[in-house]
């Protein structure tokens, strides 16, 4: 018998045509995990505002990302999907599904009944639990195998956010640019959320106040901002940092309710005036880099930064097909 590993990301446009950006942010935007408001409401602002006056812009920047292979969250995929089956041999079957888009999720663990698997076990590519990514995935995996007449054994793994050698890859990455440079200052930048999607998921109704990030416990132990802050601290504690060389920050925000804090791009013009001119940039809530870390962090943040009197900004490359990753993505499945 056999069992079967479906690997989940977000997903990504089948191209960077403005088509099948409009289809991709529908798909993705209509998900009531992501914008969590009732479903009319909901397909109001997404198909009559934001797929169709956001798409032609995301069209441009997917384009500048593209490769000859195609979107590098899906080369970077298909290339860990490889490595991983590889590592782990014929007594298990590895499909790659995106949440969004193709492969589908549906599409990938088709695959897995295929082969009659007796256990599946499903590892989002996200480590930092959050409804809209996480808890999507689960969602949309439960939604499949309920309609099927024999359900195999399933293993839902809901984060990693502390994985040390997941870490140790993150901080060796970010190791070779402090050989080649001095920084004055690191930034832990995290894909942010809704405020009132955290407080949604709080049951101690104690989330976002004082100091409720400081330690991960078991009351808030998939809560994504404090998640996030936990990679922070083991980072710095591996980099050798202390608590004044390093900000946790969160981008990409969306509309005018709040999103968790600090922002990034008000972190970075802070930075500035208090003379940090030297910055490493790190962004642990992706394990691939795509649009979100390439054009938002390595370009635009970049341009804030050197806008501000900036001098030397430098983003350190995420995990990506690095071989040490397949390890730790190996011993998450056999562990």
């Amino acid at each position: 018998m056999q069992t079967g590993v479906l690997l989940v990301n977000l997903g990504t446009p089948n191209s960077p045509s403005t088509a099948d950006v409009r289809k991709y942010l529908r798909q993705f935007l209509m998900d009531g995990r992501v914008i969590d408001i009732p479903f009319i409401p909901r397909w109001l602002l997404v198909n009559l505002i934001i797929a169709p006056f956001r798409s032609p812009k995301s069209a441009k920047i997917y384009k500048e990302v593209w490769t000859e292979k195609g979107s590098p969250l899906m080369v970077y995929g298909r290339a860990v999907e490889k490595l991983l089956q590889e590592a782990l041999g014929n007594d298990y079957i590895v499909a790659l599904g995106m949440r969004y888009q193709n492969p589908s999720i549906e599409s990938a663990i088709k695959i897995l009944q295929d082969k009659a698997v007796d256990k599946i076990i499903v590892l989002p590519l996200f480590p930092q639990y959050a409804s809209a990514s996480t808890g999507s995935v689960h969602e949309e995996v439960m939604r499949i195998v309920s309609k099927w007449q024999i359900i195999p054994t399933i293993k839902l793994i809901d984060a990693y956010p502390t994985n040390e050698k997941m870490v140790k890859i993150f901080a060796d990455t970010g190791r070779k640019y402090m050989k080649e440079h001095h920084f004055d200052h690191f930034i832990f930048t995290y894909h942010g959320l809704p405020e009132r999607q955290i407080r949604k998921g709080d049951s101690t109704a104690k989330c976002l106040t004082g100091d409720c990030c400081a330690t991960l416990h078991k009351d808030n132990r998939l809560c994504y901002r404090a998640q996030c802050f936990a990679t922070s601290r083991a980072l710095a504690k591996e980099l050798g940092l202390d608590e004044t060389q390093y900000t946790v920050c969160f981008q990409s925000r969306l509309g005018n309710d709040p999103w968790i804090k600090p922002y990034t791009d008000n972190i970075i013009k802070d930075l500035v005036k208090s003379g940090k001119q030297n910055i490493l940039a790190f962004s642990p809530s992706f394990v691939a880099d795509c649009l979100e870390t390439t054009i938002e962090i390595g370009e635009e943040y970049k341009e804030i930064f050197e806008e501000a009197g900036g001098k030397h900004w430098q983003l350190v490359e995420s995990l990506n097909d690095n071989p040490q990753w397949v390890e730790v993505l190996k011993e998450m499945v056999q562990g």
